[in-house]
């Protein structure tokens, strides 16, 4: 059985973020740890303004049975980052679009206004390679470039943005700050 309080505040959010570009109609995945051994994300039919209880399916990092076959193609990154990073909690992947865009002309974020600035300085942009063999590796890459950031964002040049955190809120508050704050330097640029 899948937590209703868990769907809910999932859910709620997803559609937030959905409003504001994170994820697209089905693109993005969201998920929750439940305990040691169990998370939950959507489905990879997952309409994500309209998430409800069948929009998602409780997964084990332990065991793979039917269900990772309707998970989203994002479920093995999050488990893979489940199982190494104990901190993680909430982790949410989306393609923010003035985030993503900014990728392919720059190697870093180096934010100028003060939200940016105070809540995460500068964040390399990781540049994921071939694009072909991207799905094989992403899972190690993914979960060693989180464990050794300080900010609990990873951002993929052409691919899109990694966030965790322990606290479901303060997970969107990064998301965000990063796409509001990204957004502000793309528009800087049209006044030089």
């Amino acid at each position: 059985m899948v937590d209703k309080k868990t769907v809910k505040q999932l859910g709620d959010l997803s559609l937030t973020m959905f409003r504001k570009n994170f994820f697209g109609i089905y693109h993005g995945a969201i998920s929750a740890k439940l305990d040691q051994e169990n998370f939950l994300i959507n489905t990879s039919d997952a309409i994500f303004d309209e998430m409800c209880e069948n929009s998602f399916c409780e997964l084990n990092l332990n065991r793979q049975d039917y269900r990772w076959n309707i998970a989203s193609i994002e479920s093995h990154i999050h488990a893979t980052i489940y199982t190494n990073i104990h901190e993680a909690k909430y982790i949410a992947f989306g393609m923010p679009i003035y985030t993503t865009a900014y990728t392919f002309d720059h190697d870093r974020i180096i934010f100028d206004d003060f939200f940016g600035k105070t809540e995460f300085g500068d964040i390399p942009i990781y540049d994921p390679g071939d694009f072909s063999t991207w799905y094989r590796r992403n899972a190690l890459e993914i979960t060693k470039y989180l464990k050794e950031s300080n900010n609990n964002v990873m951002v993929i040049k052409g691919v899109g943005t990694y966030a965790y955190h322990r606290d479901l809120n303060e997970l969107v508050k990064k998301i965000a700050i990063l796409e509001n704050s990204v957004r502000l330097l793309s528009i800087k640029t049209s006044f030089d």
